[in-house]
C-alpha cells in the first residue's frame, strides 16, 4: 500500500500534490515522516481519505483507513493538529482517468496516482467545507 499526500494553499482553496510514502505497517516509517511533514509544511488539519463502498457502507479497506487515522492522531495530539476523515469514493478511478487523458501511462501513472488521488479526496473536502461556510450569495436571506 502507498500513501498519497497533497497540501494546500493557506487559504484552503487548492490542493497540490506533495509525495507518495510507502506504507509501512512494522514501523510506521510512513507515519513519522507525515508527522515530519507537517511540521515541515505548518499543517492544520489532516484529511485521511475514507475508502467506503459504492453504497457508502465501511468494509475492511475503510476499516484499515480508520485505524490509520487514529494512529496518525495520537502522534500528532501534542501539536493540536486534528486528523479527519472524508470519503475518498472514485477518487483512484478519476486520478486514474484524469492521468490517461493527459497521457501518462504504466510505471509513470503508477508512481503518481496515489498522489493525484490525495488531491482528489483534498480537494473535494476543501470544496465541501467552502460550500459549508459560505452561503450561497444568490439566495435571498
Amino acid at each position: 500500500m502507498r500513501v498519497g499526500v497533497a497540501l494546500s494553499d493557506p487559504g484552503g482553496v487548492l490542493a497540490t500534490p506533495l509525495v507518495t510514502l510507502d506504507h509501512d505497517a512494522g514501523a510506521g516509517t510512513d507515519l513519522d515522516r507525515l508527522v515530519a511533514l507537517v511540521d515541515e509544511h505548518e499543517v492544520v488539519e489532516v484529511v485521511v481519505g475514507l475508502p467506503r463502498t459504492l453504497a457508502g457502507r465501511d468494509g475492511p479497506a475503510a476499516q484499515t483507513a480508520q485505524t490509520y487515522a487514529a494512529a496518525l492522531a495520537e502522534l500528532l495530539a501534542s501539536r493540536d493538529v486534528p486528523v479527519v476523515l472524508s470519503d475518498e469514493r472514485l477518487t483512484t478511478v478519476a486520478a486514474t482517468r484524469t492521468l490517461s487523458d493527459r497521457g501518462v501511462k504504466g510505471r509513470k501513472q503508477r508512481r503518481v496516482i496515489d498522489q493525484a488521488a490525495a488531491v482528489g479526496i483534498l480537494q473535494g473536502y476543501l470544496d465541501a467545507r467552502r460550500a459549508r461556510r459560505d452561503p450561497d450569495p444568490s439566495v435571498d436571506s
